[in-house]
């Protein structure tokens, strides 16, 4: 063996060493946590102001995902800090959200807490196996009409979820937010609340204007304080307006046996999913909206699954980035993941030292912060670009929007996905032409002799774009329609991609002319296309008779002089072999 080269790697030390190796990449490193120090009074600025917004809507989606309002905040204190120390992004701050709450309602009615929790820990798995085979790079492959179209989904479903709380009547036990949002409103209108649906809206009154005028302010904080101090001090009906527990008790701690583990394993891989997508499009806005920040997507997953397997053993659900709260510290003047983690201390101190003061806050004023929160979420200008970009772009936004309320996430996502993948094939098979072009297109080579004649006997067709499944067909069965002339020379050299199909309706193509007496020659074949065409033996007769060319122009002057020979001009040429099959 030459001692200058060495062997590969194979063995078990060197799997290991990789292993450690990766990693080690996404771990946080020193620089990044030193980084916490550049600015601290600015963080904790931040860290207050995006605490006092976190906290109705921590309250909030813990009360709307089913497992209560004291789940909600362990997830924000618990998997807030967790996924910014080992998160990938700066300005990142993580919690429960609505999209989340979306996944995981079914969950609760078909299996109750203890599934929540568990299908959080089977969740963290794998995000935690995502960000060590470093699938956080692929995530940015998912068409922003999919994105746009799952985003005024999930608005939807949670405005559609705080209905029957809204409007101060029981929740109803369908399963589909549009059956329990009917059934609410039916209820309703048999018995009305009208203190309830008056909390809920000037709740949600305040939050709009408020964003509107003064952008910067907790106006949801101030909201759900003066809807708590109406209640008490105007002596409402508790019954209808609803109210936290009193004291948040602690939450649940009780798991699935590990038999039922493969019956959750498509929850899990859905808010596995939804937790990768929706924290690394918050850690991407949080890029945009800061200077010369740029997040880790592997390190950001990792912080996610490490928040997902914690949070669950103190109570918590599943989290992901939180794309308002996010949005928030950057706007308040976070500089380094200091701020989030801040934010998550302030909210333990609600947990342990202020939880009377959050009992008994209704749950119709809950409600409003979470409907001005889904109206937040639709970006009107982004809809409206969308739509004049094209009809397909609409489309594709539209049918994942009314796939995430008819059936679920990951439903709306693959549906999504399949339309944006229909619709891209099918441009890219219109891009793909046949053109037949000039005889004497280009300059010869060097040697090569064109003649002036031979026109009408002799035709050039160019092949333009992909020679795919999706477009070999409608104009290579074309071609081979070509009856008039007696030699034709496919040029390919402008192919740009061909699988198995397209090579093979070429050959096919090749062939009929050939039965026809068509002197069939290629010129211009790539180097990449080689392979696919030699594996299927499309081109070897050809190859054998002599008649595959580097350029046109050699082609043609072979088309020429052979059928210029004596007793070929007006007779049949000697033709390609027929393949069988």
């Amino acid at each position: 063996m030459n001692p200058l080269r060495r062997p590969p790697a194979f063995g078990r030390s060197a799997v290991l060493g990789r292993a450690v190796a990766r990693v080690r990449a996404v771990l946080p490193s020193r620089r990044t946590l030193a980084g916490m120090g550049r600015s601290p009074r600015r963080d904790l600025v931040a860290g207050l102001t995006v605490a006092i917004v976190a906290l109705p809507l921590a309250l909030g989606f813990g009360v709307a995902s089913g497992a209560g309002a004291e789940a909600g905040l362990a997830t924000a204190v618990v998997a807030g800090a967790l996924a910014a120390f080992f998160g990938g992004s700066e300005l990142q701050v993580s919690g429960p959200t609505g999209a989340m709450t979306v996944v995981l309602v079914p969950i609760v009615h078909r299996y109750g807490t203890s599934g929540v929790l568990t299908v959080g820990l089977l969740a963290g798995v794998l995000l935690v196996a995502a960000a060590l085979g470093g699938v956080g790079r692929f995530m940015a492959y998912v068409p922003v009409p999919v994105v746009e179209g799952f985003t005024v989904g999930i608005a939807l479903v949670i405005g559609l979820q705080q209905l029957p709380a809204a409007l101060g009547v029981r929740a109803p036990g369908a399963s589909n937010v549009l059956v329990s949002a009917w059934d609410a409103a039916a209820g309703f209108a048999r018995a009305p609340h009208p203190a309830a649906l008056g909390l809920a809206a000037g709740v949600a009154a305040v939050m709009l204007l408020g964003a509107r005028l003064r952008p910067g302010l907790p106006f949801s904080l101030v909201a759900v304080v003066a809807a708590t101090l109406a209640v008490r001090f105007a002596g409402l009906d508790a019954a209808t307006i609803g109210h936290l527990p009193s004291g948040l008790p602690a939450p649940s701690l009780s798991f699935l046996h590990p038999g039922a583990v493969p019956q959750l394993a498509t929850a899990a891989l859905a808010v596995a999913a939804l937790a990768a997508l929706e924290s690394l499009m918050s850690a991407t806005a949080a890029d945009a909206m800061s200077a010369g920040e740029r997040h880790d997507s592997d390190r950001e997953l990792l912080g996610q699954g490490i928040a997902n397997l914690v949070a669950p053993l103190f109570g918590g659900v599943a989290a992901t980035g939180a794309i308002a709260r996010t949005a928030v510290n950057v706007r308040s003047g976070a500089v380094s993941r200091l701020a989030a983690l801040v934010h998550a201390a302030l909210l333990a101190v609600v947990v342990f030292a202020a939880a009377p003061l959050v009992a008994g806050i209704p749950l119709a004023a809950l409600a409003g912060v979470l409907i001005a929160t889904a109206v937040r979420m639709v970006e009107v200008g982004s809809l409206r670009a969308l739509a004049r970009s094209g009809r397909g772009e609409a489309a594709i936004m539209l049918l994942t929007a009314g796939a995430t309320l008819a059936f679920d996430l990951v439903t709306a996502v693959l549906v999504g996905l399949l339309v944006a993948g229909a619709l891209a094939l099918r441009q890219v098979a219109r891009s793909a032409a046949l053109t037949r072009v000039d005889l004497h297109e280009g300059p010869p080579p060097a040697g090569v002799d064109l003649p002036a004649e031979g026109r009408g006997t002799i035709v050039a067709y160019r092949v333009d774009g992909p020679l795919f499944f999706a477009a070999a067909h409608r104009f290579l069965l074309e071609l081979a329609d070509t009856a008039e002339f007696q030699a034709v020379v496919l040029r390919l050299s402008r192919v740009s991609a061909m699988d198995a199909t397209g090579a093979r309706v070429l050959g096919e193509a090749i062939d009929r002319l050939a039965d026809r007496g068509v002197l069939v020659l290629v010129s211009g074949v790539r180097p990449e296309h080689r392979r696919t065409l030699d594996a299927l033996g499309v081109l070897d007769h050809l190859h054998g008779l002599g008649r595959v060319f580097p350029s046109a122009p050699e082609a043609i002057s072979y088309a020429h002089h052979h059928l210029h020979r004596p007793g070929l001009l007006t007779g049949h040429t000697s033709h390609s072999r027929r393949r069988p099959g």
